[in-house]
């Protein structure tokens, strides 16, 4: 241990005896100052304005400091300016105006100080206090014992320091732990309701903010209060009655605001200017606004995000970009009426590019992905008929709204240009890829356009890019999570997902790479598209347009010495023989197929003449799932079951296993949907798993050997443990999660 970590040490462990900040420092002065070898140190906090940082702690040799000091956060002094920029500076001599204007043209050092104190500064290093990105204060050091200045490695202590200060005294510098954090303390919501909303969040796609409005009981004005504790600003909401300055705008490009979200509010750049931000600690912003908006000074305002692009919207030439769909297409069919046709392809391309063209597709887009879609239609009509839009739900589509059919084309049009394709080109289907930012996260689509007999069709599937789900919240029934752990936990072996095209096989096969993502496998995945990545894997996306398919990459991959091989489809002969062979030389090799159950997928393997005694050793297992919508948890209604649906679950679970269910007529309870302003009125809200696992026991493979039927695999499955993908739906029915009616929709009858 050097003398700078012991001396840190020493002073974290006083810090963490002390019960308050004015307790610990006159203890951890003198260590703070031979930690930093300087003569004197100041800690400012941030005041209860935000335009001024406050002496928390002045250090002295004779009680020569003032009191207290009072710092504006602007240019005019070193400290002001470090909570101002929210970056660390070192200046070797304060009195050399060259050096103060080399880190910023601006800034000047206040005299006054040496002057009240009589103590000469000259070199200073000054870091901010943060928590969690949220700035705090400023510590500040002057003048570097036996050297003219302070160091790279000085600051990079400083920086420690101010870190271990932020962390035990974030209370008394006025911070809170997050954002959501005052809303607990003040008991406006639970912990647990929070976490919960949170968890909702990220799996519909939407912002924990609407949550806690619309489901937590929380007013927007209480949530301000929160972000302006947690933050250490005010919090500004949307005032219609206020307008921006122009001269704030002059020559700044709104797009850049929008995707950014901040935009100035009021002042002037020659003095004092306003900014309203969704994040005040993201110091990366804070220097961008510095270097766009050149002010002598900045106050900051916290705020949401909606909020500040309704500023932007009404600060700017174009329409505000939280504009109603509806008000959109509303002007859309305004500028129908007015007789506007699109007269060629030179008209076309200008209509593309009309603000309300844009900002319309933009909506489409933000609106359906706020609704959980995970596919978007449009779909022309014959004639002088309106375009319907219709977006995919968790598994059905539902209409959304109509386009004026004067204006189908250029909406068509836009989408090929962001996803670069030709728009000139109307005979042929294409496909392409574009990304659109909402709230500073990417929204990835996948595009098809298909020439139909009424103009051109697209659909937009939104893809899922996120991290993988914990195999443990996949909903697996108890036995089956234990067998496939098991499965997976081995050496070597097939295992394959298999249903039809959005039933999750993706998702599965990524909660069980994570579940085995450990730093001692090699993990290799060959996918069309990435959708979801991992730390520790090395993903591959193919392109077929060069020869890169899965059969090539399933090549590629055994002469990089994996240990873990992830295809993502066996769609052919080769791929799969290549996968057997790789799973017989030591390696593990997931896949997918494109079949209706479990041991269907087997027969159908054979049929692309797999050798059946090295597929029969290769197989681990196989697992059938489909998403089966769930009931609404806000509307569900519960009833005891009746004898006439006691009879109907009874023959399609199967008489001879339905006992193993204890279900008793008129006694246990199941639930059936009802519909409510959450679920958009249909009585279901998301979707969950129904799986089949199949495991490859030596009755199977003797099957697997002499080529059985899918009827006789799935007999054998059967007396192993296996359950079918409309058994394990009706337990999940009376689990309270689903009913019958969606069962039998994705599992047949």
């Amino acid at each position: 241990m050097t003398d700078s970590q012991a001396i840190l040490h020493e002073i974290t462990q006083k810090i963490h005896e002390s019960e308050t900040f004015f307790e610990a420092m006159p203890d951890i002065e003198p260590l703070i100052l031979e930690f930093l070898q300087s003569e004197r140190v100041t800690v400012y906090s941030r005041g209860r304005s935000d335009k001024e940082i406050v002496s928390k702690f002045l250090s002295s040799d004779n009680g020569d400091q003032p009191k207290e000091i009072r710092v504006p956060l602007n240019t005019e002094s070193i400290a002001g300016y470090v909570a101002m920029s929210q970056q660390p500076v070192r200046i070797k001599d304060v009195y050399e105006d060259e050096t103060l204007t080399g880190i910023n043209e601006r800034l000047r050092f206040n005299k006054s100080f040496d002057k009240e104190s009589g103590f000469r500064t000259k070199s200073v290093l000054a870091v901010p206090i943060k928590f969690k990105d949220v700035f705090l204060g400023v510590l500040q050091a002057l003048n570097r014992r036996d050297q003219e200045e302070f160091s790279e490695l000085d600051q990079e202590l400083a920086m420690g320091l101010a870190k271990v200060l932020a962390q035990k005294f974030r209370y008394e510098l006025r911070g809170t732990r997050s954002p959501y954090d005052y809303l607990v303390m003040t008991k406006k919501i639970h912990g647990e309701k929070l976490k919960e909303l949170s968890a909702r969040a990220n799996n519909e796609g939407t912002s924990l903010e609407e949550l806690l409005i619309s489901s937590g009981g929380v007013s927007k004005a209480e949530l301000g209060e929160s972000f302006s504790r947690y933050y250490q600003v005010p919090y500004m909401g949307f005032d219609a009655h206020h307008t921006i300055p122009p001269e704030l705008l002059k020559g700044i490009n709104l797009p850049y605001l929008r995707e950014s979200l901040w935009v100035p509010i009021d002042g002037h750049p020659d003095d004092e200017v306003i900014i309203l931000i969704d994040n005040p600690g993201d110091a990366q912003r804070i220097m961008e606004i510095q270097r766009i908006l050149p002010a002598r000074k900045y106050v900051f305002r916290v705020g949401f995000a909606e909020d500040i692009l309704r500023y932007l919207g009404q600060g700017g030439q174009s329409e505000s970009a939280t504009a109603n769909i509806h008000d959109l297409v509303g002007k859309l069919q305004e500028e129908a009426g007015m007789e506007v046709h699109i007269a060629d392809e030179e008209d076309e391309e200008a209509a593309e590019d009309e603000a309300t063209v844009i900002q319309l597709v933009n909506r489409i887009i933000i609106d359906s992905y706020r609704e959980r879609a995970s596919d978007i239609h449009i779909e022309p009509a014959k004639g002088k008929a309106n375009a319907t839009v219709r977006i995919r739900v968790d598994g059905s589509c539902r209409p959304s709204l109509s386009i004026p059919h004067t204006h189908v084309r250029a909406v068509v049009s836009r989408i090929k240009i962001m996803s670069g394709l030709d728009i000139s080109e109307r005979r042929k289907p294409q496909d392409g890829k574009c990304v659109i930012k909402y709230r500073g996260n990417p929204i990835e689509l996948r595009v098809a356009t298909v020439p139909t007999v009424n103009g051109e069709s697209v659909v937009m599937r939104i893809l899922a890019s996120s991290e993988p789900i914990p195999l443990e919240k996949l909903n697996f029934a108890e036995d089956t999570l234990t067998k496939v752990k098991h499965i997976v936990s081995q050496p070597h072996g097939v295992f394959l997902v298999v249903g039809p095209t959005g039933s999750g096989k993706t998702t599965t096969l990524h909660s069980i790479l994570g579940s085995i993502n450990t730093p001692d496998k090699k993990i290799w995945t060959a996918e069309d598209p990435v959708e979801i990545t991992q730390p520790g894997l090395n993903q591959v996306q193919m392109k077929n347009e060069i020869g890169l398919n899965f059969a090539a990459a399933l090549r590629s991959f055994l002469r990089a010495d994996p240990d873990v091989i992830m295809i993502g489809e066996m769609r052919d002969h080769e791929t799969a023989h290549i996968g057997v062979e790789a799973s017989l030389t030591g390696h593990f090799v997931f896949s997918t197929l494109h079949t209706n159950s479990a041991p269907e997928t087997v027969t159908r393997l054979l049929d692309l003449d797999l050798d059946p005694v090295s597929f029969s050793d290769a197989l681990q297992g196989v697992l059938a799932q489909r998403l089966v919508r769930t009931l609404c948890g806000e509307c569900k209604e519960s009833y005891k079951i009746p004898q006439d649906e006691y009879t109907t679950l009874e023959r399609y679970y199967g008489e001879e296993y339905f006992s193993e269910l204890n279900v008793k007529v008129n006694e246990t309870e199941i639930f059936h949907a009802k519909g409510c302003q959450k679920c958009g009125n249909t009585g279901y809200y998301g979707r969950t798993g129904i799986h089949e696992l199949l495991v490859n026991t030596e009755a199977i493979k003797t099957l697997i050997y002499r080529k059985a039927g899918a009827g006789e695999i799935k007999a054998e499955a059967m007396k192993n443990g296996m359950r079918t993908l409309m058994q394990d739906g009706i337990r999940k029915l009376f689990l309270g999660q689903t009913d019958i009616v969606q069962v039998r929709k994705v599992a047949g009858s």
